[in-house]
């Protein structure tokens, strides 16, 4: 057939494999973080001076290597978010956001910085350990809300109607919260932009935690995935029970998106994107596609971070908007590259 070209270029490319990509997108992931150790505001030279100057050696211990470390660790978190609301939905442009994780986020944060007021102290490690719960909090309880408006996890459709609903209200409520006390904009400006600037040795041990236990769980139900993909209907006749494994699966969702929002803000497309790049590249089932997924977004946000924080250097850009925008061009060309294919059937 004269199609079967186009069915099968797009899927696969010529001698990478699973494996392969894995190893490629850690290799680069290792050179990228190895890279993050020199880049700041004090440029390569403390990474020079680190064996002989202590202060040199303390920036890189305490403010670049964990700020790195985490960057790539809440690419990993969202990767793996994305491939599995993907999978969730049944639908290749489902994004891990959409049951509501980042409106409640966003008014977690805004409701702490009403409570301590304008002229609280927003560099203390105190107040950002506050930040980050009550982030992971907002994003738990507004996909909670978001299930039990859905009344369980059954209907995928009321699902994500559900989502909608409680993410509009939520950022209705976030930005009613701004006008209260316009004092806090800037400080909302930076988490909802995206920032990697708050990350330290508890952020990594914290997402490092998360991950794995994502990951794990996840993995186990890759199978599951692989039958949802064929339909409601064909996965009930394998026997595979929706209810508990859609419930597990909204879980894993919630924990991992919260834990990734709590640290680094919202950050777009990287949960969208990086799963459609893998799957640009090699043809997987869902045990393989979230592990990969998961690597490809820890690397396509440690780019990113590294870009804002050299590009402007010694000043930083949200690296929010790096994304948005990178994530943005792939998907228009991901877009016209479609169009295209199905017009040349």
């Amino acid at each position: 057939m004269k199609s079967g070209k186009h069915l099968e270029s797009p899927l696969v490319v010529k001698g990478t494999s699973k494996s392969t990509l894995a190893l490629i997108l850690a290799s680069f992931a290792f050179a990228g973080l190895a890279l993050g150790a020199g880049i700041g505001s004090t440029g390569f030279e403390s990474l020079f001076n680190a064996v002989d100057d202590p202060i040199a050696l303390q920036i890189i211990m305490d403010i670049r290597l964990p700020r790195t470390l985490g960057a790539w660790l809440a690419g990993l978190l969202l990767g793996l978010s994305g491939a599995l609301a993907q999978g969730l939905f049944r639908n290749p442009l489902a994004d891990p956001y959409l049951l509501g994780s980042a409106s409640g986020a966003s008014l977690g944060v805004a409701a702490m910085l009403l409570l301590f007021g304008a002229g609280a102290d927003v560099s203390s490690f105190v107040f950002k350990l506050g930040l980050s719960g009550a982030a992971f909090l907002g994003a738990i309880l507004a996909v909670s809300l978001t299930l039990m408006l859905s009344r369980g996890v059954q209907h995928t459709m009321r699902l994500l109607l559900a989502g909608i609903i409680v993410s509009v209200v939520l950022g209705a409520l976030t930005s009613l919260s701004t006008l209260l006390e316009p004092q806090i904009i800037q400080t909302m400006q930076s988490f909802l932009l995206g920032t990697t600037s708050f990350m330290n040795w508890s952020s990594v041990l914290l997402m490092g935690t998360v991950w794995s236990i994502c990951l794990a769980f996840t993995w186990t139900l890759s199978r599951a995935l692989d039958a949802l993909s064929l339909g409601e209907a064909t996965a009930i006749s394998l026997g595979l029970n929706l209810a508990p494994v859609r419930a597990g699966l909204i879980g894993a969702l919630a924990l991992a998106i919260g834990a990734a929002v709590a640290q680094s803000g919202l950050i777009a497309f990287v949960g969208l994107a990086a799963p459609h790049l893998v799957r640009s590249l090699v043809k997987v089932t869902h045990d393989w596609l979230i592990l990969l997924s998961s690597l490809m977004g820890g690397l396509l946000l440690l780019t990113a971070d590294l870009l804002a924080r050299w590009l402007s250097a010694p000043e930083e850009l949200p690296v929010g908007l790096f994304t948005a925008v990178l994530g943005g061009i792939y998907l228009l060309k991901l877009m016209y590259t479609r169009n295209m294919n199905r017009e040349s059937i």
